[in-house]
């Protein structure tokens, strides 16, 4: 049987032809990707046999074989340049999954974000070309692609630390899965195997936001140096790539306004999350005083959080050496920094602000977010006993205003 074989952890073929077999060294390493790469060469040999297509000094110029397949190299190259539709059509050039990967990263890249574009080229370099890597794009069946959606879900190495991967995650994973199959069954006139695979059902998440009390409590003791980062983080709701990205030039104390035009993912500048996102934030008095004191220390750098170089904040540095240990010494319950983004619309909503103010400050398109995920901190949202229909009535002699309607 053909295959892939290491020989001092280099890659060759091992296969046979016309009752000989043949064993044709490569330079390439042994590692999972040169394996998935020749094994869609082998393929496309052990294709072209079966055909009668093969002529071994085309794949293999080199090899001392090459004299011993003279005479079936030019039989085979005759019917080939005789019959060109047909070899042609029988030979069709279908790619692997691998080759055609970096075609379809490399066209999709002018279109994402570069932290999308890294995301995307991970997840295929960690999950997608070692399950699929090897196989023609028009092989890779619906029944491989749910079994192997299920296979991901434990993780390969069990270990104490080890993880299952979230719904979330694995949709993430198949996203691509299904954009690149989309793609090439439209180029190469196949039907995609990616119909009706629903994405995995997503729990919500339960937002943690703090207290009022809990807000002024850490606004108090945390380390003096970064108390007015996170009244900013705590009043305004930015993202922390918003929060990240901020620069002098898009705040106007004059205004007392924030205007979101940038962000910072992984240290490389990129536009908002939507097209909503773009918006003008405004702020609440112990914002602009923060953001009065924060002037004086960085009014000179270009970054509003930055540090003494006048590079911008490492987030998970922050979070790491500042948030959660703040968090520990007050006693206060560990919770992800991004709950400063749902603290802030908690408190807006338990204050009363209009929930269409609220979803523009927060860069939502509309209010339906601010109601699903919010909804329980809605005034009276949660009620459903007819009190707030009461207490207006209470406000009104009843009698006397119909009375009133009939004189």
């Amino acid at each position: 049987m053909a295959s892939i074989r290491s020989r001092n952890q280099k890659l060759f073929f091992d296969f046979y032809y016309q009752g000989i077999r043949c064993r044709e060294q490569t330079l390439l390493n042994d590692t999972k990707l040169n394996r998935s790469r020749l094994e869609s060469v082998l393929r496309n040999i052990e294709a072209q046999i079966r055909l009668d297509r093969f002529v071994y000094s085309d794949i293999f110029p080199d090899s001392k074989r090459c004299e011993d397949f003279k005479k079936y190299d030019e039989q085979i190259k005759f019917v080939k340049e005789s019959e060109p539709e047909l070899t042609e059509q029988l030979l069709l050039n279908i790619p692997t999954f691998s080759q055609f990967a970096d075609e379809w990263l490399v066209e999709n890249k002018v279109q994402w974000k570069l932290s999308h574009s890294k995301n995307v080229s991970m997840i295929f370099e960690r999950y997608l070309i070692p399950a699929f890597g090897a196989y023609t794009m028009d092989q890779i069946t619906r029944a491989q692609i749910i079994k192997y959606r299920a296979s991901i879900i434990e993780p390969k190495r069990k270990t104490k630390h080890s993880k299952k991967l979230s719904n979330d995650w694995i949709n993430h994973v198949m996203t691509p899965l299904r954009g690149i199959l989309n793609e090439a069954a439209l180029r190469f006139d196949f039907p995609t195997p990616f119909i009706n695979i629903k994405p995995l059902k997503i729990n919500k998440t339960a937002i943690e936001p703090f207290s009022l009390a809990e807000v002024q409590l850490f606004l108090s003791r945390v380390r003096e140096d970064f108390s007015d980062y996170y009244t900013v983080r705590f009043f305004t709701a930015m993202r922390t790539a918003e929060i990240d990205g901020l620069k002098w030039q898009y705040v106007n104390l004059d205004r007392n306004e924030i205007l979101i035009q940038e962000t910072l993912v992984d240290g490389n500048v990129e536009t908002p999350k939507t097209t909503a996102s773009y918006r003008s934030i405004q702020l609440s008095q112990p914002v602009v005083t923060a953001l009065k004191r924060q002037r004086n220390v960085t009014g000179n750098k270009d970054y509003v959080f930055c540090n003494a170089n006048g590079n911008p904040l490492d987030h998970r540095n922050v979070t790491k050496r500042i948030w959660y240990p703040s968090l520990d010494e007050m006693r206060l319950k560990r919770r992800r920094p991004y709950q400063t983004r749902h603290t802030c619309a908690t408190l807006w909503l338990a204050a009363g602000e209009n929930p269409e103010w609220i979803a523009k400050q927060m860069g939502h398109s509309t209010t339906k977010m601010l109601f699903e995920v919010y909804s329980r901190y809605v005034p009276n949202a949660t009620r459903q006993d007819g009190s707030a229909f009461d207490r207006l009535i209470e406000q009104v002699n009843f009698h006397t205003a119909s009375e009133n309607i009939y004189e």
